[in-house]
C-alpha cells in the first residue's frame, strides 16, 4: 500500500489508491462514505472502489478530519494517485517504529487493532445544513438518486442501520418543485450527443437513447475480451451429446438423503465430467508464459464458473476443484453464483482460474463460441438440454440432448487434444456410471 504523504507541517495526510490486486492498474470510485469535515478513525471505511475483480471497501490508514476529496464517484483512479486528504493536528501516541506494522487487506479490514493508532482529532464545528454531511445509502441508491435529482437527505431509509436503498429512492418524491412540462408546440433542441435541454437548461436523456457509462467490471471485461481476441489464436470444436442417462442419474440423486437441501443441476455433473477429463488430458489445463516462452501445465484446477450479474460477466473460480465430490461441487457452484450476483465476490474469488465453464443453456441457447479467458488454455460451453429425436440402439427415440462447445488457445492445445478432451467429457455424460469412482 502506498505510504500516505504529509504536508510540510506533517498535519495533513494524503491517502493514495493502494494496489487493489495483482495486475490491476486502476479502479473506479463508486462512492464516498465520508465528506469534507467528517472525522474518520483508523481503519474506518472511507470509500468503495470497483475493479475488474470486485467492489472493495477502502479503510483509512489514519484518523483525523477530512479536508479534501480528490476524486469524484465515477472517476477512474490509477493506483498510487491521491484520493483524500485528512488533517490530524495531534501527535501519535507512539512513533511508527514502536510497533510492528499491521497489514490491512483492502476490503477485509485489519488483521488486528494496532496499538499505535493515532488519537481521534477534534472535529470542526459541523454545519446544521443537510449538505454538510452525507446521508447513509447504498452505492446503487446514490447513483439512482443522482440520476433522478433526488436529495437523499429527504429520503427515509429502510436498509441496514437506516441506509437508503434503491427501492427507497424509487418511491421518493423530489423535494424541489417539479419542472413544468413543455407545452404542445414548444420546440426543444436536441444536441448531437443524444440529450435534450429542457426549459430550465437542464440536460436530460432523450426517450430514443440511453447511455450507460463503461466502468468497473464491464470495462475490464471488454478489455480482457479484446485482449483475448487480439492475442490468443483461438479455435473451437463441438459435439452433440445424448445425456439422457445423466438426466436420469440427477433425478435419482435428488431423491437421496446425500443431496437433500442441495441444488443439483446438470452444470454440476458437467463440471464433474470436465474435471475427470482434465485429469486424463492435463494439457488442456495450461497457461502460456510469454516472458519465458514456456507452457505451464497446472496439476490443480481452479474451475471458473461464468456468472451473468447486474454488474456484468463475472467468473469466480472454485479453488482446487479437482478434489471436490459431486455433492461439494453442487454447494460450491451455488455459492459462486450467489456471491457473484450479490456483488460480494472478493478479488481472491475471481483471480487464479485455470479452466472455465460457461452455461448458455440457461438462456435457451443451443451452443456458443466463448472467448478464452486470458491466462487460461480453454473454456467449455454447455448448451441447452432438450428432448429431441435421436437414434438410440438403431431406433428413433426421444432423448435428452445437448451440445458442448470447446474454445481453446491453439498455441497450447492442438486440434487432436481439444477433440479428445471434448469427446471424453461427452462420454462421461453419455454414460455417467463411468464417473462413479470419481463422484
Amino acid at each position: 500500500m502506498p505510504e500516505p504523504a504529509a504536508d510540510d507541517d506533517g498535519h495533513v495526510l494524503e491517502f493514495r489508491l493502494p494496489d487493489l490486486g495483482e495486475g490491476l492498474a486502476d479502479g473506479d470510485l463508486v462512492s464516498w462514505a465520508v465528506a469534507v469535515g467528517d472525522t474518520v478513525e483508523l481503519n474506518q471505511t472511507i470509500a468503495e472502489v470497483e475493479t475488474a475483480k470486485a467492489v472493495v471497501a477502502l479503510p483509512s490508514p489514519f484518523s483525523g478530519v477530512v479536508v479534501e476529496l480528490l476524486a469524484q464517484p465515477g472517476d477512474t483512479v490509477p493506483v498510487g494517485a491521491p484520493l483524500i486528504r485528512v488533517r490530524n493536528d495531534l501527535e501519535v501516541s507512539a512513533p511508527p517504529t514502536a510497533e510492528p506494522h499491521t497489514n490491512v487487506l483492502v476490503g477485509y479490514g485489519p488483521e488486528a487493532e494496532s496499538t499505535s493508532r493515532r488519537r481521534k482529532a477534534t472535529p470542526s464545528m459541523a454545519s446544521s445544513t443537510p449538505s454538510s454531511h452525507r446521508a447513509a445509502a447504498t452505492p446503487a441508491a446514490r447513483k439512482l438518486a443522482k440520476e433522478l435529482g433526488i436529495d437523499l437527505w429527504f429520503v427515509a431509509g429502510s436498509g441496514p442501520e437506516g441506509a437508503v436503498t434503491v427501492d427507497d429512492v424509487r418511491s421518493a418524491v423530489p423535494v424541489t418543485q417539479p419542472r413544468t412540462p413543455a407545452r404542445l408546440g414548444d420546440v426543444v433542441p436536441a444536441p448531437s450527443n443524444g440529450h435534450v435541454t429542457d426549459g430550465d437548461g437542464l440536460i436530460e436523456p432523450t426517450a430514443r437513447e440511453e447511455r450507460t457509462p463503461i466502468a468497473g467490471i464491464r470495462k475490464r471485461t471488454a478489455a480482457a475480451m479484446q485482449a483475448s481476441s487480439r492475442t490468443i489464436p483461438q479455435a473451437s470444436t463441438f459435439v452433440t451429446v445424448d445425456c439422457t442417462a445423466s438426466m436420469e442419474l440427477l433425478d435419482h440423486l435428488r431423491t437421496t438423503k446425500s443431496f437433500e437441501g442441495l441444488t443439483l443441476t446438470p452444470l454440476a455433473l458437467v463440471a464433474k465430467a470436465t474435471l475427470a477429463a482434465i485429469a486424463e488430458y492435463p494439457g488442456i489445463n495450461t497457461a502460456w508464459d510469454e516472458q519465458n516462452q514456456e507452457i505451464v501445465t497446472k496439476h490443480y484446477v481452479n474451475l471458473g464458473i461464468a456468472v451473468a450479474s447486474d454488474r456484468g460477466l463475472m467468473v469466480p473460480n472454485l479453488k482446487e476443484a479437482q478434489s471436490l465430490s459431486l455433492r461439494e461441487l453442487c454447494r460450491e457452484i451455488s455459492w459462486a453464483a450467489d456471491t457473484a450476483r450479490s456483488g460480494n465476490a472478493t478479488p481472491n474469488d475471481l483471480r487464479g482460474g485455470t479452466f472455465t465453464l460457461t452455461n448458455v443453456g440457461v438462456f435457451g441457447v443451443d451452443s456458443g463460441v466463448p472467448l478464452v479467458n486470458p491466462g487460461e488454455a480453454a473454456i467449455l460451453c454447455l448448451g441447452s438440454i432438450r428432448k429431441r429425436p435421436w437414434v438410440f440402439r438403431d431406433e428413433l427415440a426421444v432423448r435428452w440432448v445437448t451440445t458442448l462447445g470447446l474454445s481453446f488457445d491453439h498455441r497450447m492445445v492442438d486440434g487432436e487434444l481439444g477433440a479428445r478432451f471434448l469427446a471424453t467429457t461427452a462420454g462421461f455424460l453419455e454414460d455417467p456410471l463411468t464417473l462413479l469412482s470419481r463422484i
